[in-house]
């Protein structure tokens, strides 16, 4: 007998392995049936996990570590089962920062982090506005780890606020915003609509950053059913089938319709290649791995820099925050599920770097 699993998603382009894992069979292939239900914000999506609407969902990687620190309204406590992708975030900018910036030189070239964020620091006037799509996220992190290290002092000087991504190009064509950190395919709307220009891909300043995972609460990974393992093992599947060039046109096809992501199938490519339109102009830039969606295990290294992280800024003992955080992230629950499929193998761990040259290093026990 089929179990069907709820899940939740947001119409982004790394919610891909639910997705593709529905559309091409890889949940019925494990005996259960992914049942996806859109959500419209990250809150929303995190209460309907917590107050058992869906059975899991794709998450901010830092919400799971937030909820159990007692952050942003908690609810139950939530469990990282899996990394759905790791990086695919962009920081874009509004036409005219991005014209002050071109004015003093910058060249825009998506591969030097210390050049953009110094371009854009001196093309700001007051207070830089950023928008991410939520407060507890990678998108914030990435942008206070980024800012701070360049010497901005924050928060005096960014003014990081959270927008729905999709009031974020209306944001700044209105002049509201001077940049935004999201993930795509709105960073590539911003630029469809002549809202700004593209200035950074979220891996040029943490390769291998986890920005999406699926949340369950925690008392369901403490039971650790068959069927979440089923589901464990069918998005395992769907990421190993995404990260085939050969299934990129299937892949956009599939995220396009209007049940998804709703968007053209051009625009989706954009992020699935790498191929990045940064302007109106039409230049484009190739990024490699903008986004990834097999590193699939969750490492309490993560966990426990987004604790650590999430504590300094807001004042928690960051001792307690790094073991709370570890906690949430399952990694032997994870590795468990996914040696039990033939023919697997565990890919090995490099360290991951951020762009002033600090390493994260990563073991197999994480």
């Amino acid at each position: 007998m089929t179990t069907t699993l709820q899940m939740g998603f947001l119409p982004l382009i790394d919610a891909a392995p639910l997705i593709v894992a529905a559309e091409m069979g890889f949940d019925r292939a494990e005996g259960i049936a992914l049942d996806l239900r859109r959500a419209h914000s990250w809150s929303a999506l995190r209460d309907m996990v917590s107050f058992g609407q869906v059975t899991a969902a794709q998450m901010l990687s830092a919400m799971p570590v937030a909820t159990a620190l007692g952050l942003g309204g908690a609810g139950a406590p939530l469990a990282a089962v899996a990394v759905l992708s790791t990086n695919g975030e962009v920081i874009g900018v509004s036409k005219a920062i991005a014209a002050r910036m071109r004015e003093a030189g910058h060249t825009f070239g998506l591969n030097d982090p210390d050049a953009a964020g110094r371009a854009l620091i001196a093309a700001a006037r007051g207070p830089l506005r950023i928008a991410v799509p939520f407060p507890f996220s990678m998108h914030a992190e990435l942008l206070y780890y980024w800012l701070t290290a360049l010497g901005l002092p924050a928060p005096a000087s960014v003014d990081i606020r959270t927008v729905p991504p999709p009031l974020m190009a209306a944001g700044l064509a209105a002049g509201e915003l001077d940049a935004i950190c999201v993930g795509e395919p709105w960073g590539s709307v911003a630029v469809e609509t002549g809202a700004g220009a593209l200035l950074l891909p979220g891996s040029a300043i943490w390769a291998g950053a986890p920005e999406k995972v699926l949340g369950v609460r925690a008392d369901l990974a403490d039971a650790n059913p068959e069927p979440l393992r089923a589901a464990i093992r069918a998005l395992w599947h769907a990421g190993q089938w995404l990260s085939d060039r050969q299934s990129r046109t299937t892949a956009c096809e599939l995220l396009a319709g209007s049940r998804y992501l709703d968007v053209p199938a051009e625009i989706i490519d954009r992020a699935l290649s790498g191929h990045l339109t940064i302007s109106g102009r039409g230049k484009s830039r190739h990024v490699p791995k903008f986004v990834d969606f097999s590193r699939y295990a969750p490492h309490a290294a993560h966990a426990a820099w987004i604790g650590e992280r999430l504590a300094a800024r807001l004042g928690l003992d960051r001792t307690a925050a790094r073991t709370a955080a570890i906690a949430t992230y399952r990694s032997d629950q994870n590795r468990d599920v996914l040696q039990a499929i033939p023919g697997y193998r565990e890919r090995e761990t490099a360290p991951d770097r951020f762009f002033d040259g600090q390493e994260l290093g990563l073991t197999t026990s994480d």
